[in-house]
């Protein structure tokens, strides 16, 4: 890049900056700049116009580096692309009108700075929305795992006796994570019973008790006992309207009488203890 615009952004960054975090809170969403500390957006905004000195350095192996791990911090800070790259862009118009004002770009050399100033911020721009579109991708695909897992926990409550409590739709992705879970769960924990509690899921039709009966008949094949808790009574009677048979598996109301069935199955019971403190 050319010298001139290097050297003029190294002796002018410090007033540049104020006024691009100024521009820049200014001119975007207040949901954006709301959600973080003014020190952090503060440092984050220095980070920022220093990643892009560091580009102009041309020190490639260091800005990359740096470059990823800021764009993971703006991703957790919840920060939208089209912030960041306009966030470029302003810095720009920064640079550019402060050469003018200050006389360093003229009639004679305008065409060249301007060309080779626009080649840079492409280029920049460029680097900026690939990282950060793949840092995206990765954060995202890491949550959904994430969520997969939380969405199907199979959580043993006693020895033998292991709960899956649903909540929400199930659609065929998250069956097979259901399926999966359940599988991996009653092997593990070495599992008698396994309850699976619908009260949180708020539609059973034929899919979902499909997708339910499959699950229960793979718990019995690695020879676990399945029991469904949690039917009100409006899924009871959407069962019944659609003639869905569920006669292989017992049923529960309650996840407590689920669990107290689970527990004769395995020769123990509740009892009260009197005369203790």
């Amino acid at each position: 890049m050319n010298k001139m615009i290097f050297e003029f952004i190294e002796a002018h960054k410090l007033e540049m900056l104020n006024e691009w975090m100024k521009t820049t809170k200014d001119e975007n969403d207040d949901r954006v700049v709301r959600v973080v500390s003014d020190q952090v957006f503060n440092s984050t905004s220095r980070e920022f116009v220093d990643l892009i000195i560091a580009n102009i350095k041309g020190t490639k192996d260091d800005y990359h580096s740096r470059l990823k791990e800021f764009a993971e911090r703006v991703v957790r800070l919840g920060w939208p692309l089209t912030f960041v790259s306009k966030g470029l862009h302003t810095f720009g118009v920064i640079v550019f009108e402060r050469m003018e004002e200050a006389g360093a770009i003229t009639i004679e050399n305008q065409r060249k700075i301007f060309r080779e100033f626009d080649e840079w911020l492409t280029r920049t721009n460029i680097e900026i929305i690939g990282i950060y579109a793949a840092t995206w991708e990765k954060t995202v695909s890491l949550q959904k795992i994430a969520l997969q897992e939380l969405s199907a926990p199979l959580i043993p409550v006693f020895d033998r006796i292991t709960v899956m409590p649903l909540v929400g739709t199930i659609d065929t992705e998250r069956a097979k994570q259901i399926m999966e879970n359940l599988l991996k769960g009653a092997v593990k924990h070495r599992s008698e019973v396994v309850l699976i509690d619908i009260t949180g899921v708020p539609v059973v039709d034929t899919m979902v008790a499909h997708h339910i009966i499959q699950a229960a008949e793979a718990v019995r094949l690695v020879g676990a006992k399945c029991m469904l808790c949690g039917i009100r009574p409006e899924i009871a009677q959407t069962i019944v309207s659609l003639g869905i048979d569920l006669t292989q598996f017992t049923t529960k109301n309650t996840l407590q009488k689920g669990i107290e069935t689970a527990l004769e199955l395995t020769n123990r019971k509740i009892v009260n203890v009197e005369g203790q403190n």
